[in-house]
């Protein structure tokens, strides 16, 4: 059996649209919140030790950090958030790239949206971090944090088992290379001349 057919650019692009809106307004709102209803640099316990909220501004990267060179961040940010539009316009017809890209953009656009327009301002804005799990990581995070992670773990592995962004996958291609099958066509490889020319040559003489 053929597995499902590869998405249509549209519906590629779609699918990465709307998750990197639902992730943005994910982070965006969470940190309204934190914002709101947390003290600055104070340790709020929600599961004892397990999870506990502390609202910082952070001037860095991921985790805090590079807090010297915060443009060179928001410069990094806004290329990978173009890199994924650019993907998701011309390459990706595999509805994993779709969804995996789709939330990566999304954490991206919500780290750059700091940088873009919370204090001190562009391009040096200060990114809310509030989320902090000691028995994982000393280190004081976000919800778009969550995603750039987990979604570049997701990017690594797709890379691993072969799967191409057109949705594609190694191993049919070695497949097809080895039965001497197109995997685009599903038809014999080799030149339809050759076969014209073994045709008229007649049967083989002794």
């Amino acid at each position: 059996m053929t597995g499902r057919p590869p998405l249509h650019k549209a519906a590629a692009g779609t699918i990465i649209a709307l998750l990197a809106v639902l992730v943005l307004a994910a982070d965006q709102f969470t940190k309204h919140l934190a914002l709101e209803n947390l003290p600055y640099e104070q340790p709020v316990p929600v599961i004892g030790d397990f999870l506990i909220f502390y609202l910082v501004r952070n001037p860095g990267a991921a985790f805090s950090l590079g807090e010297e060179v915060t443009w060179v961040f928001t410069i990094a940010l806004a290329a990978v958030a173009v890199t994924i539009a650019w993907l998701a316009a011309t390459r990706v017809r595999s509805r994993l790239w779709a969804v995996v890209l789709g939330l990566l953009l999304g954490g991206v656009l919500g780290n750059l949206t700091d940088r873009m327009f919370r204090e001190p301002g562009f391009p040096v804005g200060h990114v809310i971090d509030f989320i902090n799990t000691p028995w994982m990581m000393p280190a004081i995070y976000n919800v778009a944090d969550i995603f750039i992670v987990t979604m570049m773990i997701g990017v690594a592995l797709l890379v691993l088992i072969g799967r191409h962004l057109d949705g594609t996958r190694e191993a049919r291609k070695a497949v097809d290379a080895a039965t001497g099958r197109s995997a685009a066509t599903d038809e014999p490889a080799g030149s339809p001349d050759e076969d014209t020319d073994a045709a008229a040559s007649g049967p083989a003489k002794d």
